[in-house]
This record gives C-alpha cells, structure tokens and sequence, in this order.
C-alpha cells in the first residue's frame, strides 16, 4: 500500500452557517492530486471530526472517495476510548473506499503500555482493513512507547505503520531501528519530516499540505532522492510558514491562511476558535509575499 510521502490531513470546510462545505472539500481533494501528494487522511484530527455528527462524518467520507476516484489510498481516521464500542463500530462500517485506519491510542484513560498493546491487538484481530497505529501524547495523555510499538508490529500483521507525533526523535528512532519488514513510519509533527526522513521515515501526514501540497510534496521527493541540500533548503522555506500555522493551535492556523487564499471560509466549530488578529496579519503578510504560492514539485 502506498502510504509513502505525503499523506494530507484534510480539514473540514464549513460555511457560516457551521454545515460543510462540500464544494471547497472537492477543491482540496483536487488541488492537492494535482499538486503530487502521495495519499490522503480523512477524518483525523485535523478535520476537527469530534464536532462532526455520524451523517456529517459520512458526506465527508463520501465526498472525498468521490473526488478521490481511486487515484491516492485513503487513510480512515477511527479512534476512540472504548474497545468494545470501537469494535461494534467496526463491524458496522463497510468502509467504502477506504485503504486502513487511522487508530489513535486511547485517550483521557491513560491505559498502560499493557492496556494499550490489548487494545490494538483486539482491534487488528477484528479490523477489515490494514491499521495504522498514531501516537500523538499531547493531545491523549498517554504516550506508546516505541517498545510497545514494537511488539505489536511483530504480533499483529494487519497493523502496518505508525503515525508518530511524540516529538520524541530517540523514540522514534529505536522503531526504526527495530521495525519488521514493511513496517511505515510516518512523521505526524511537520517540523520533523525532514530529520526523521533522512533517518529512515517513510513520510509524514501534513497538516501543511492543505495549504502548500506541492511544497511539502516536493521537499520529500528531495529528500528520498538523497537531495540533502535542496531538501534542506525547501524545509528552511516551509518553516516560518509551520511555525505560523501551529502558533495558535491546529488546524485554526491553516483554516486561517486557506481562507486568506480565497480556499475556504474561516470557520470553526466550538471549541475551536479562529486565530487571533495579530496572526491572520502576519499570515496575510506571507501570503502576499508568495510564500504560499505553489511553484513546481521538484
């Protein structure tokens, strides 16, 4: 399965009356093929999907296989903090469309490395689809540890990657070391896509890319290519722009700059807020600047 490169986090678009916008969702999807992302993430975080009611979740989900057309894999985001209720979930959905899952550890009850390792394994045994572990410790309270990572990449074969968003690079780097065959590990922090691609990761899932698909596209093709000081250069570029985007929390930052560029409307849903004034000059600033401006992906 090809989830190599650049996997888009897509964001949600909603209209000022908070119900989606679908025509600016197909423009997204669109606009990033063409831009050369290597496959999309639907419905993680970045989509603001705790907001998103069962029918909400479900026109995004079509909306995007539709645009989709089979051309990118789609990576289903489909976490939750009850292991029954996920596999019930599970055994419901046919997941039209859709190439693995997303599963985030579970969060707010802190489980322990045994709980957690339990959890996926029980998932993966039942799952039609291949999963993809994501561990992001800042927003679950709990971080999986790249042992943990490890035995359940060794015990269960439908598990086949990781999305790794700790920050932690010694962490990340001992999965590296010891990951089986086919194993993926994907960056899920943009800061980090360079350093950890030129240590072995196999991409990342970008925020970024909502808003510059070709220039994280390109970055990492460089990277994989063994292009070290054009990778480098490309990331020096993209930085300024990340740090502005993250600034006051995702995605309010990119719902931000893709509304400046005439993309989207700037709305989020509570308890989501829009950024602050000071930020939407600075990235308006850039944007006028063409910093944002999509050149070639080499």
């Amino acid at each position: 399965m090809g989830l190599s490169g650049v996997g888009t986090a897509l964001v949600t678009p909603f209209r000022e009356d908070f119900s989606i916008d679908v025509d600016a969702l197909e423009r997204l999807v669109e606009s990033n093929i063409l831009a050369g992302v290597n496959f999309f993430c639907v419905l993680g975080t970045t989509a603001e999907t705790p907001t998103l009611t069962d029918a909400e979740q479900r026109l995004v989900r079509d909306t995007v296989v539709r645009v989709n057309g089979g051309r990118l894999p789609l990576l289903l985001g489909f976490g939750g903090n009850d292991t029954a209720g996920m596999l019930k979930r599970m055994q419901a959905d046919a997941f039209e469309g859709m190439d693995a899952l997303l599963i985030v550890t579970p969060y707010y009850n802190k489980p322990s490395q045994e709980g957690l390792y339990r959890h996926y394994r029980v998932l993966a045994e039942a799952s039609p689809l291949p999963i993809v572990l994501y561990n992001v410790p800042s927003r679950t309270g709990v971080n999986l540890t790249a042992e943990t990572t490890l035995r359940i990449a060794r015990d269960c074969p439908r598990v086949i990657g990781i999305k790794e968003a700790s920050g932690n690079v010694e962490q990340i780097e001992r999965i590296l070391q010891g990951r089986p065959d086919g194993f993926k590990v994907l960056s899920g922090d943009d800061k980090l896509t360079l350093p950890l691609m030129e240590r072995g990761a196999d991409g990342v899932v970008s925020v970024v890319s909502n808003l510059m698909p070709a220039e994280v596209s390109g970055m990492c093709r460089a990277i994989r290519r063994g292009e070290t000081e054009k990778a480098a250069a490309m990331a020096a570029r993209l930085e300024p722009v990340c740090d502005m985007l993250f600034a006051e929390g995702s995605p309010a930052g990119v719902k931000a700059a893709l509304s400046l560029a005439g993309r989207m409307q700037n709305v989020l849903r509570l308890p989501l807020v829009t950024v602050s004034e000071e930020l939407t000059e600075r990235l308006s600033a850039t944007l006028r600047q063409g910093t944002t401006m999509s050149g070639g992906t080499d």
